[in-house]
């Protein structure tokens, strides 16, 4: 293999490869072999027509998109190997400069990381930003307890009131036509949730058990059955169970129930302290991002098309697996919000922009400041993933990928960098 080099604006390099004739002919050949089966010739069987034929017939470009395909990737990663120095941040652009049955020309346009100078990043003073516990977030954190430590009690000597739950039966209809979905029994239904049309927990509100009542309501003009959308409609209800929510009373017994600790303000005291704790972190947090925005200010970066196509799509597939992982496929999701992929592509935009930058950024400061990740370190952290895995060190090592390996490499750097910039900057 052959090539020249030229540098290009924008971060790429071009390089124009010429293939070596023999491994052209046989990534041909290859695709005859892997191609042949399709093609019907006359007094041959199917696939077992010579590759001389089939190429009499329609020409040897017939095999030249198969061909690409199986010999692009080895070019691409030969030249990899030649130019060591080489680091690529995105797929290579190829075109086909020449190409014939005994000559093949490549053009790999390649983006490399933009060269640029660092603003400052040491001796920057930013608001220090403090929060504190108040009794406000102490007290919601109890009555979520409190909430949950409830029992249901049946309520038989009045009326259903606002937060009770009932049990019910309905049948809705609409010009005296019972609907799709409009028929339920033994529903259960939390007054004041909000969960039913609006106006129809408000009217059940007031009854007793056994009480029978058309509940008149309106369904909404956005409601997502067209067909209902804007309808006036009439529920036939029956109530049956009346159940109210008795919560506990607030003292040292229900400590104990809900805690470690014995006592009411002990309860409170572990509260506090794990609430300011979780104000701490989301303070330094806030910090590490502020100074992260000044210091992306404080640089200039011509950042490659390239970079941020690439990241985008990173996001965009992300995304997509989340989606799936919630059990819904993309398209639906699409459909369901009126939305596209460009129109996902134009959202993420912005962020890939500021993510590519100070990746960028960042790399620049580990190099300057020659942050690397010790053999302790990357063992220590192998050993959380092992544990977290439930494995032993060797057990997950046997398994690692190098792909599992970069990654614990580089948190462990990207940690350190973060702690580093956090030191050498002020919080007043």
């Amino acid at each position: 293999m052959n090539y020249n080099k030229e540098i290009l604006e924008n971060s790429e390099i071009k390089y124009v490869v010429d293939a070596d004739s023999s491994a052209w002919q046989n990534a041909i050949r290859e695709a005859y072999n892997k191609t042949k089966h399709k093609f019907n010739i006359e007094g041959f069987r199917k696939g077992k027509a010579p590759m001389s034929v089939i190429t009499r017939m329609y020409g040897v470009g017939v095999f030249f998109d198969d061909a690409l395909d199986i010999i692009l990737s080895s070019l691409y990663t030969e030249l990899l190997q030649k130019e060591t120095e080489l680091k690529p941040v995105a797929r290579p652009q190829v075109d086909i400069v020449a190409i014939s049955d005994t000559e093949l020309k490549v053009a790999f346009i390649v983006t490399v990381a933009p060269e640029f100078t660092l603003g400052e990043y040491k001796g920057i003073k930013l608001a220090k930003v403090k929060k504190d516990v108040t009794e406000e977030m102490i007290t919601e954190e109890i009555t979520k307890a409190q909430e949950k430590a409830g029992a249901w009690e049946n309520v038989t000597d009045r009326p259903c009131e606002k937060f009770d739950t009932v049990i019910i039966d309905y049948s809705g209809s609409v010009d005296g036509v019972k609907f799709a979905g409009g028929t339920a029994e033994k529903q259960n239904l939390e007054l004041g949730s909000g969960m039913f049309i609006p106006g129809f927990e408000e009217q059940v509100e007031g009854m007793s058990i056994g009480d029978e009542k058309d509940i008149n309501v309106k369904f909404p003009e956005e409601y997502g059955a067209e067909d209902l959308a804007g309808k006036d409609a009439v529920f036939a209800v029956k109530l049956h169970e009346i159940k109210k929510k008795v919560l506990p009373e607030i003292n040292d017994d229900f400590a104990k129930d809900v805690s470690e600790f014995d006592s009411l303000e002990e309860y409170k005291a572990d509260i506090k302290a794990k609430l300011q704790k979780t104000l701490e972190d989301n303070a330094k947090r806030e910090m590490e991002n502020a100074l992260l925005d000044k210091i992306a200010e404080n640089t200039e970066i011509k950042i490659p098309d390239a970079m941020i196509e690439e990241q985008i799509e990173e996001m965009i597939q992300e995304f997509e697996y989340r989606i799936a992982y919630q059990g819904l496929k993309i398209e639906d999701y699409y459909k369901y919000t009126n939305s596209s992929r460009d129109e996902l592509r134009l959202r993420y935009n912005e962020q890939a922009q500021k993510n590519v930058k100070m990746e960028l950024i960042l790399n620049a400061i580990i190099k300057a400041e020659n942050i690397k990740a010790e053999e302790s370190e990357i063992e220590s952290k192998i050993a959380d993933f092992a544990k977290g895995a439930n494995k032993s060190v060797e057990e997950f090592k046997a398994t690692m990928r190098i792909e599992q390996a970069n990654y614990i490499e580089r948190e462990i750097v990207i940690n350190k960098v973060i702690d580093f910039l956090m030191a050498n900057n002020k919080f007043a």
